[in-house]
């Protein structure tokens, strides 16, 4: 019996987990992972943070733009610890990219939150027999996030490796293309990949419109600016 040509390519086709906030450097890992041929199954958390309707909404569009699937997963973080999941904390505002850089940690960061993800990301990849795990993170240019530097994504990398049956023989990874460039360089990358850029969300404060003054809003604007692009999302 011939085995439909279609059926045959649906097996041969490479899965990847991809981590999508709905933010500019999701999106653009997201048309990464497509473009290197694998079927995209992005995972999108709602962890209570104070942009998560936005975050979410675009993700999905993104996704959709993408021809991937989408999850929401929804986890519960009740000792919040960060300005972004507690509305009493004041978030960081009007700070320059210089300071932002210069102050180090901010209150945005989420504690542990990329090894919460990425190990939620290992365990559905395993279910779904994927090979790859994508995800966005990116230090230079960045608010100095320490779950986004190259030397801990080579750790988890090697953990999740370590302690899962797909790691066997290095049949699970973690990939952050990203790594190495900035935001002028991420705006640029996404841009030439036909990321529908004006889809993406950065504000932290979330509503309806981004705010311009915490800190994601600061670098995005800065990103744009540098890569001689216009930012058609708002923000501009």
């Amino acid at each position: 019996t011939r085995i439909p040509a279609r059926s045959i390519m649906s097996k041969m086709m490479k899965k990847a987990v991809v981590l999508l906030s709905g933010g500019l450097d999701s999106a653009v890992t997201l048309y990464l992972a497509k473009n290197a041929g694998y079927e995209c199954h992005c995972l999108t958390f709602d962890y209570g943070q104070r942009h998560r309707a936005p975050e979410i909404a675009r993700a999905k569009i993104i996704a959709a733009a993408a021809g991937a699937k989408v999850t929401v997963l929804k986890i519960d973080m009740p000792w919040k610890g960060s300005s972004l999941t507690d509305e009493n904390a004041a978030l960081p505002s009007g700070r320059s990219p210089a300071e932002i850089k210069r102050k180090g940690v901010p209150s945005t960061y989420v504690p542990a939150r990329n090894t919460v993800f990425l190990s939620l990301a290992a365990s559905y990849a395993e279910t779904i027999d994927a090979n790859r795990i994508f995800i966005g993170a990116h230090y230079d240019d960045s608010s100095g996030y320490p779950d986004c530097r190259k030397d801990y994504l080579e750790a988890i990398d090697k953990a999740i490796k370590l302690g899962t049956k797909s790691g066997i023989g290095n049949r699970l990874k973690v990939e952050f293309p990203l790594i190495s460039k900035g935001k002028k360089d991420i705006v640029k990358l996404g841009a030439s990949l036909g990321v529908p850029l004006k889809d993406t969300w950065s504000c932290y404060k979330g509503g309806d419109r981004p705010c311009g003054e915490c800190d994601s809003c600061v670098l995005r604007a800065k990103g744009f600016k540098e890569a001689g692009i216009k930012d058609d999302s708002g923000y501009n």
